[in-house]
């Protein structure tokens, strides 16, 4: 069965909505599977169609979740910026040359989830910057990037995999 991405994408988007609304577990764990969708968007799509579709994004999950508007559109528009070259670093630039998608099957576990880590810690790090502001003490700050980035990662795998494409046909 062909998977239709941007029907998935949308419905990650309010399962993202979701989350932000319902399951704030404790000041310290943000979860979040913006990065992962953003990294999955497929490579056809050009990085200025990326910056706008993570911006709008953002901006729909800052209006209808999160509460503070513009932080997840601030923190999710340098990972659109970021996915070519994180693709081009990780899985090499043969990737957007053949037109190709990654996948865990394709590329391994270890590549895939190396690149939703860097994703991820840009995005944490814009985010926490931002809400912060220098207003809470930087242990605080400090914890709650490497708690929201653990948990965002194990919640990311099962993501991308799902947004990628399978390569058994």
């Amino acid at each position: 069965m062909k998977k239709n991405f941007t029907m998935l994408y949308i419905l990650l988007v309010v399962a993202q909505m979701l989350l932000s609304n319902y399951f704030r577990l404790t000041p310290y764990i943000m979860l979040t599977i913006l990065p992962v969708i953003v990294l999955c968007i497929p490579t056809r799509v050009s990085t200025t169609a990326c910056l706008f579709i993570a911006f709008a994004t953002g901006l729909a999950v800052d209006l209808f979740a999160e509460g503070t508007l513009g932080l997840n559109t601030l923190a999710l528009t340098p990972v659109a910026l970021a996915r070519r070259q994180v693709c081009n670093a990780i899985f090499g630039p043969e990737l957007k040359t053949r037109g190709e998608e990654f996948s865990f099957r394709k590329y391994g576990p270890i590549k895939v989830i190396f690149a939703i880590f860097l994703v991820h810690a840009l995005f944490l790090i814009v985010y926490i910057l931002a809400d912060c502001a220098f207003s809470r003490p930087l242990l605080f700050c400090i914890e709650m990037f490497g708690a929201s980035l653990a948990a965002g990662i194990l919640l990311s795998i099962p993501v991308a995999d799902l947004l990628t494409p399978d390569d058994r046909r």
